[in-house]
């Protein structure tokens, strides 16, 4: 004799949460797509139907019946550093928050082909927009060349092109030189990130800016990759430019030049300041506490779902401005 308990169970469909509500299946299918004109009673008794059922919509067979998925796409590359992987998850908190679902693509950026693909892997699963965490210009320079049907925008593209959402990178390095300038530095370096990142690029300019609307001479500019380690080995360049701060352009930089500070004999904020970007959470539980420029990924992603989905038109935002976070890590330089 068979177990019985072991056969699958077939899913709840249409037809019995219609026959539990005592109403027509295309009443139900009115309640599954949010349709305007059924009664609240009717809604509420569906979906309680639903819910003793313990019915699970099918969102491929929705997409089929009313040509909308509630999915939205997310392109991404470097998504291991911070920046991208916070409005990553933000995305798709906002997405899931306006009722839509996030499926993700990851893309080396500087494969246009593996571009095209994962764009092309995307809309062939029927989303409705797509969001592209796109850090680089070369990312950029693929999507410009190709003809996609459904919204598009991009983020961590410090405001590079039409279709950019961003949060101000020049701004918020404004901040952090402006802070240095402020307790009195007036020999600066800047631990950059790399070259090829468009928000790498944005906080350098931010850097020059800022020093050259205060006539200070332009210091040092130090490459490193966004890594505590970059920022470890870029001790040897910082303590030969004899500069009394340096603003790092990420966090985790700033933490590897702290260390690397600290085994040189160099005290922080005494013999030398430093101020980060980002904000990240382990920057107030540095040794010291980290002075930082923080960013609104909740707020970029917000901006970004609701343009996808229509809610909002593109060209009423402005780029969100940052915030200085001010830590123990900004004294005026020793005398």
């Amino acid at each position: 004799m068979s177990d019985t308990n072991n056969e699958p169970r077939r899913a709840v469909g249409v037809r019995e949460v219609a026959a539990r509500a005592g109403v027509s299946r295309q009443t139900v299918s009115r309640v599954l797509n949010d349709h305007p004109d059924v009664a609240p009673e009717t809604q509420e008794r569906v979906r309680g139907a639903m819910a003793e059922l313990g019915y699970r919509m099918n969102n491929a067979a929705r997409a089929l019946g009313t040509r909308r998925s509630r999915t939205l796409g997310v392109l991404a590359s470097d998504a291991l550093q911070y920046g991208p992987s916070r409005s990553i998850a933000a995305i798709e908190a906002s997405a899931r928050g306006a009722g839509y679902w996030v499926s993700a693509a990851f893309a080396d950026a500087g494969d246009s082909a593996a571009v095209v693909a994962a764009v092309d892997h995307l809309v062939a699963q029927g989303v409705e927009g797509i969001v592209v965490v796109a850090p680089h210009a070369r990312t950029l320079a693929v999507l410009d060349d190709l003809r996609i049907d459904v919204p598009v925008i991009t983020l961590h593209s410090a405001g590079h092109g039409a279709r950019g959402l961003s949060v101000d990178q020049t701004a918020g390095a404004r901040l952090a030189v402006a802070a240095l300038a402020d307790a009195g530095h007036t020999r600066i370096a800047h631990l950059a990130g790399p070259a090829d990142w468009l928000e790498a690029e944005s906080r350098s300019d931010g850097f020059m800016a800022e020093l050259a609307a205060r006539n200070l001479e332009i210091g040092p500019v130090i490459e490193g990759d966004w890594s505590a380690g970059s920022g470890y080995a870029a001790i040897a360049a910082v303590r030969e430019s004899g500069v009394t701060a340096v603003f790092a352009a990420n966090d985790q930089m700033a933490l590897g030049l702290l260390s690397g500070l600290h085994e040189a004999g160099l005290a922080v904020p005494d013999d030398i300041s430093v101020v980060g970007f980002d904000d990240i959470p382990d920057a107030a539980y540095y040794w010291p506490q980290l002075t930082t420029v923080r960013q609104d990924f909740e707020e970029l992603a917000r901006r970004a779902v609701a343009v996808v989905i229509g809610t909002v038109e593109p060209d009423s935002l402005v780029p969100i401005l940052p915030e200085l976070i001010t830590r123990a890590s900004v004294a005026a330089p020793p005398r």
